[in-house]
């Protein structure tokens, strides 16, 4: 199935995983079959992530990932939203958890991507249900389970 990724970073950060890794990523946590996915993720400042934050989940700070579902219906591909994903709150996360950049971005392009296809966390189940396909899919592309660093 091929998967396009149309990574935004008009913030020009650096150190940034490479297309084909965000490619794997989001084909990898795919939970349905798709003829041809056209997937955006747009990488943002602190300031944009915590306007998003602010304005869609009324939190005021900025936050790891965000995911925006998409209306399919008003397309001629298939896509399921777009993620918007803070790259400072993702360096500062993967240093203080210990983790590999490149593992801590796969980690929130995978729990994105879940979000986006009606995954959530609200409760304790959801939580061990959505936690449990992250680490199974993760495994899969090849991280350790991010749960246990």
């Amino acid at each position: 199935m091929p998967v396009k990724v149309d990574l935004q970073n008009d913030d020009g950060f650096e150190n940034l995983p490479a297309q084909d890794r965000f490619e794997d990523w989001v084909e990898g946590s795919l939970q349905d079959s798709y003829e041809q996915l056209e997937q955006t993720i747009r990488v943002v400042g602190e300031a944009e992530s915590r306007d998003l934050n602010r304005r869609f989940r009324d939190q005021d700070k900025p936050t790891n990932v965000l995911a925006f579902p998409g209306d399919a219906a008003l397309l001629d591909y298939d896509c399921l939203g777009d993620l918007v994903i803070c790259a400072p709150v993702v360096a500062a996360e993967a240093a203080a958890q210990g983790k590999t950049g490149e593992a801590h971005w796969a980690h929130l392009v995978v729990h994105g991507m879940l979000h986006l296809q009606g995954f959530d966390h609200q409760d304790a189940e959801q939580t061990r249900e959505m936690e449990r396909l992250e680490i199974k899919i993760l495994d899969t592309l090849g991280y350790t389970n991010p749960y246990n660093e």
